[in-house]
């Protein structure tokens, strides 16, 4: 489908942010220009996420009534996590026991499909690189595969685990997902054989995000002790199933580690937390590169909050920021400084999508 001249679609640049408010704003990267608002009313949203063919963004919420942030800061993560909104062409938007598609190419602002069958809250979405299907980990302890094929949208396999997910990631040969759950465990899950196998860094320690790099060299994962452990990958090529050798333990943050992310072209690693910082190391020993802080030099000032999510541009010299002082940042990976801020909405930004060419 091709995108109305206006739409989201027809940016070259996409920049999504989303987070409490129950909204999704749109904006121009370059000049920090909200485009385009979306309402998504029944749930806060907490994780946005393009399609390789930028046609689809997927974004997981919340449920209805959480519990306040300092509830969840002090009682610990996992909080209750919420819905799955899917914005695409069409988007979809899944909620609690529910999915729903909405068209970003139009103006329209209404879902044009809606699907049921989910028991719990969905934590985690993403594509197959030719869209033919999308994948999802939840609250039920269980990562599924769906066909976007079909308007009837068939769950078509279930892989179950012993404790509510938190997130899921697809490896770049689009054959294994990587699964992580609550009680510590990290799955790897085999699509073509249905083989899988378990490794535990911290028993009980919550596995809050996994990523590979996209040479498939390096598998990082970072959990709620703060901790970023990192394992080179070896394998995954055609019927060999994938490897993992442990690389190194980094101990990231002193608080929550809440997302890591490989840059485009893998020299980069970039890790958020609660403790107000995005860190940045280099793949090629893992030391620190770059600190990203929004802490405050205002001895008076209380915290800003958390760092929620980051995504790298395409050319891995910028990265962008979610954190819960209502921002999005732009920042240069190499100095540490502030290009651009995204001010718009009315409460924490926990989550966000970049896809761009070229950004300077």
């Amino acid at each position: 489908m091709n995108a109305a001249q206006g739409t989201v679609g027809s940016d070259p640049v996409i920049l999504a942010t989303a987070g409490y408010d129950h909204t999704v704003r749109f904006w121009q990267a370059h000049s920090g220009i909200c485009t385009r608002t979306v309402q998504h009313q029944d749930s806060q949203v907490n994780a946005l996420e393009i399609t390789p063919d930028r046609s689809m963004i997927a974004a997981a919420g919340e449920t209805r009534f959480p519990p306040p942030a300092p509830h969840r800061a002090r009682h610990g993560w996992p909080w209750p996590r919420g819905t799955l909104v899917t914005l695409a062409t069409p988007v979809a938007a899944a909620g609690y026991q529910h999915i729903r598609m909405y068209d970003l190419n139009s103006n329209n602002p209404n879902p044009v499909i809606n699907y049921d069958g989910v028991s719990k809250n969905i934590t985690s979405v993403g594509f197959h690189e030719d869209g033919r299907w999308m994948y999802t980990g939840g609250e039920d302890c269980m990562a599924r595969i769906w066909d976007l094929r079909s308007r009837n949208l068939q769950c078509q396999r279930i892989f179950q685990v012993n404790a509510p997910i938190n997130c899921v990631c697809l490896h770049p040969n689009q054959a294994e997902l990587i699964v992580g759950d609550q009680s510590g465990a990290i799955h790897i899950w085999d699509l073509k054989t249905d083989h899988n196998e378990q490794l535990i860094p911290e028993p009980e320690v919550s596995v809050n995000s996994v990523h590979i790099d996209p040479d498939a060299s390096y598998m990082a994962a970072v959990n709620s002790s703060g901790n970023c452990y990192v394992w080179n990958l070896t394998g995954g090529i055609g019927e060999e199933v994938t490897q993992l050798i442990p690389k190194t333990k980094i101990p990231a943050h002193n608080r929550y580690a809440l997302q890591c992310k490989f840059s485009p072209d893998s020299t980069l690693l970039a890790t958020c937390s609660a403790d107000q910082t995005c860190k940045i190391w280099r793949t090629s020993n893992f030391s620190l590169m770059t600190e990203l802080s929004i802490k405050s030099n205002n001895p008076g000032e209380t915290s800003r909050g958390w760092m929620w999510d980051c995504a790298f541009s395409g050319d891995s010299q910028y990265i962008v920021t979610a954190s819960s002082d209502n921002l999005a940042r732009l920042w240069c990976v190499e100095t540490g400084e502030i290009k651009r801020e995204y001010s718009g909405h009315q409460k924490a930004v926990v989550c966000l999508a970049f896809n761009d060419s070229v950004l300077g």
